[in-house]
C-alpha cells in the first residue's frame, strides 16, 4: 500500500509541473508582439471638385396675399389649394354683417331724402303749370327744376349707401365689394379660411384677413443660408446644383442671383442669406417649401494626380507622405498639394502614380 501512495504523490507533482510549465509558455507567447504590417497605396488620377453647401428651401419668387375689401362672413369659397386661377377670377363671396348704427343712419337719411323729393316734386309740378301759363319766368322756373333734380340725386345716393351697407354693392357703380377676386394669374397655394369664417377688410389701420395665397409656380427661387467662412468665395452668377430631399435621384440647376450684405446669427454662427433662380425642366413641378441643399462649385480639376487626404501627414514643417523604400520600410517625403474635396486631395509635386505610400492609421 505504501508504494501505491508514493505513485499517486509523484503523479500529482508531475501534473502540477505540467500545468505550471504550460501556463508559463502560454503567457510568454501572449507577451510577444506580432509584427505590424502596414498597408500601402498609390496615387491615382481623378476629378476633384471643391464645393460648398448651402441649406434652404424652394419658394415662389412672388407670393400674393388676397384680402377682402369688406368685413363679414365667408359665404362661399370657389377655389382650393392647387387650383389655377387667372386675373379677376372669383375666389370667395362674403356675406356682409352690417353695423346696425350705420344701417339705421343710412335708412334715416334715405327716408329724409324721399320726403324732400316728394316736396320738391310737388313744388316742381306746381311751378311747371305756372310756367306753362306764362305766369312766371323761365329763370324762376329753373330754380325749382334744379332743386327737384338735386333731390332725385340725393335719393339715389341714399339708396346706394343703404345697398352698400347691406349687400356690398350699388346699382350705380356696378361693382360688388363682397366678391373677392384674384389680382394675378397663378396657383392657389393656401386658403387659410373656411366657409363661415369671419374676415376683416383691409384698411389704413388693419392689414385685414388673408383669404388666399397665390403664386406663379413656374418662377421659383432657392433661398438658403451660407456660412460666413464660405460667403467670400462665391459671387453672383455662379451655377448651383439643387438636391431636394423629397425628390430622390433628381437634381435641379440654379443660378445665384443675390448674396445678402448683412449676416444673421444662427445658433452662434454668422450666416448670410443667398437667393438663386431655379431652372425648371419641362413637365417638372416643385412644391413651395421643399427643403433643399445647394452645391456651389468653387473650383474644379479634371484628371489630376491625387491621394486620399487621410494619408497626408501635416505638421509645422509642412505636408508629408511616407514613401515605401523597401519591404515595410518607409521614409518621409514632402509634397505640395492643391485643392481637396474633403476625401481626395490634389498632388502638385513630390509623387508620381508608381510610388507606393503608407496608409495612415486613424
Amino acid at each position: 500500500m505504501l508504494w501505491i501512495k508514493r505513485i499517486f504523490t509523484w503523479l500529482s507533482i508531475a501534473a502540477l509541473l505540467v500545468v505550471f510549465v504550460g501556463t508559463a509558455i502560454f503567457l510568454y507567447q501572449k507577451s510577444q508582439e506580432k509584427p505590424v504590417i502596414y498597408e500601402t497605396t498609390q496615387a491615382f488620377i481623378t476629378d476633384i471638385t471643391l464645393k460648398t453647401v448651402a441649406t434652404g428651401k424652394i419658394l415662389p419668387r412672388k407670393e400674393i396675399e388676397i384680402k377682402p375689401q369688406v368685413s363679414g362672413v365667408i359665404d362661399t369659397l370657389y377655389v382650393e389649394p392647387g387650383s389655377e386661377v387667372q386675373k379677376d377670377d372669383l375666389i370667395a363671396k362674403i356675406r356682409l354683417i352690417p353695423d346696425m348704427e350705420h344701417l339705421n343712419n343710412a335708412e334715416s337719411a334715405l327716408e329724409m331724402a324721399q320726403l324732400n323729393l316728394r316736396n320738391a316734386q310737388l313744388e316742381y309740378e306746381r311751378q311747371n303749370q305756372l310756367y306753362e301759363e306764362k305766369l312766371i319766368s323761365e329763370i324762376e322756373f329753373n330754380k325749382f327744376k334744379l332743386n327737384y333734380e338735386l333731390q332725385k340725386e340725393a335719393v339715389r345716393s341714399a339708396e346706394n349707401n343703404v345697398a352698400l351697407i347691406i349687400e356690398g354693392a350699388s346699382a350705380k357703380s356696378g361693382k360688388v365689394a363682397n366678391l373677392v377676386r384674384s389680382t394675378v394669374r397663378g396657383m392657389i397655394l393656401d386658403v387659410p379660411v373656411e366657409e363661415g369664417s369671419f374676415v376683416i377688410e383691409t384698411n389704413t389701420f388693419n392689414q385685414g384677413t388673408t383669404v388666399a395665397f397665390i403664386a406663379n409656380m413656374n418662377d421659383l427661387i432657392f433661398e438658403g443660408l451660407l456660412d460666413e467662412s464660405e460667403v467670400g468665395k462665391v459671387q453672383v452668377g455662379m451655377p448651383l446644383l439643387l438636391h431636394i430631399g423629397a425628390i430622390e435621384g433628381l437634381a435641379f440647376d440654379a443660378t445665384l442671383e443675390n448674396i445678402s450684405p448683412k449676416g444673421i446669427d444662427e445658433q452662434g454662427t454668422i450666416k448670410f442669406e443667398i437667393k438663386a433662380a431655379v431652372t425648371l425642366p419641362e413637365d417638372s413641378f416643385l412644391r413651395a417649401g421643399y427643403s433643399a441643399n445647394a452645391d456651389i462649385v468653387l473650383d474644379q480639376r479634371e484628371q489630376v494626380l491625387a491621394i486620399n487626404e487621410a494619408d497626408l501627414i501635416l505638421d509645422d514643417d509642412g505636408t508629408w507622405v511616407e514613401v515605401e523604400i523597401g519591404e515595410q520600410s518607409f521614409e518621409r517625403r514632402a509634397v505640395r498639394t492643391g485643392i481637396s474635396d474633403g476625401i481626395n486631395i490634389e498632388i502638385l509635386e513630390g509623387l508620381d502614380s508608381d510610388t507606393r505610400i503608407k496608409k495612415q492609421v486613424p
